[in-house]
């Protein structure tokens, strides 16, 4: 295993994945994956209100961040080279993680930051200890909802008009992330990314 491999395996804050930011181009950055820090809100703000009808506000995010310290939230950025691309996060509620959101600079969609995203926050769920994992997914968002299949996230439900009062939510769970069988799916995730 390199020695990248093992910096994945340990604390995964480089996807070790060169990145393509346009698809002609023939140079290649590294992206990065770290933990949140207030000196990123600015650009996690930009990102949030194009990606959401109605964005958190950067306090939500700043008490989200101080709840991070004291051990009960996990929120992360991505980054390639020094541009912030993409933040996920989730919530520790007993034995469950949350994800409370997972969203990608629109210029930057359909490249897998957000399968990079969600990987990090699934091992991080596993190294926490969680039993499982949950998510709401706005109904329309289909691609979003392939992405979490993918992870073995299945519907268990639906809350009507979870989003602004008149979307629809698909929730999804993933059970039992401590097992072979996910941590199996999470490395054939990363081969497939890496290969």
């Amino acid at each position: 295993m390199s020695i990248l491999g093992r910096l994945l395996r340990t604390n995964r804050r480089a996807s070790g994945r060169p990145f393509r930011g346009n698809p002609d181009d023939d140079t290649a950055e590294l992206l990065v994956i770290e933990p949140m820090h207030r000196s990123h809100l600015a650009r996690v703000m930009e990102i949030e209100r194009t990606a959401y009808p109605k964005p958190w506000t950067e306090g939500v995010f700043a008490d989200e961040l101080s709840m991070q310290n004291r051990g009960s939230r996990y929120y992360l950025v991505a980054l390639l080279g020094d541009r912030l691309v993409g933040y996920g996060g989730m919530i520790y509620m007993d034995d469950a993680a949350h994800i409370t959101n997972v969203a990608v600079d629109v210029s930057m969609r359909r490249r897998g930051i957000a399968t990079e995203l969600l990987l990090d926050l699934s091992w991080e769920a596993r190294r926490a200890g969680m039993k499982s994992l949950t998510l709401e997914v706005r109904e329309s968002n289909v691609s979003a909802q392939s992405l979490y299949r993918r992870f073995g996230f299945v519907p268990v439900g639906v809350r009507a008009k979870y989003y602004e009062n008149r979307d629809d939510a698909i929730v999804m769970w993933c059970t039992d992330i401590q097992g072979d069988e996910f941590r199996e799916r999470l490395q054939l995730i990363e081969a497939e990314r890496n290969g």
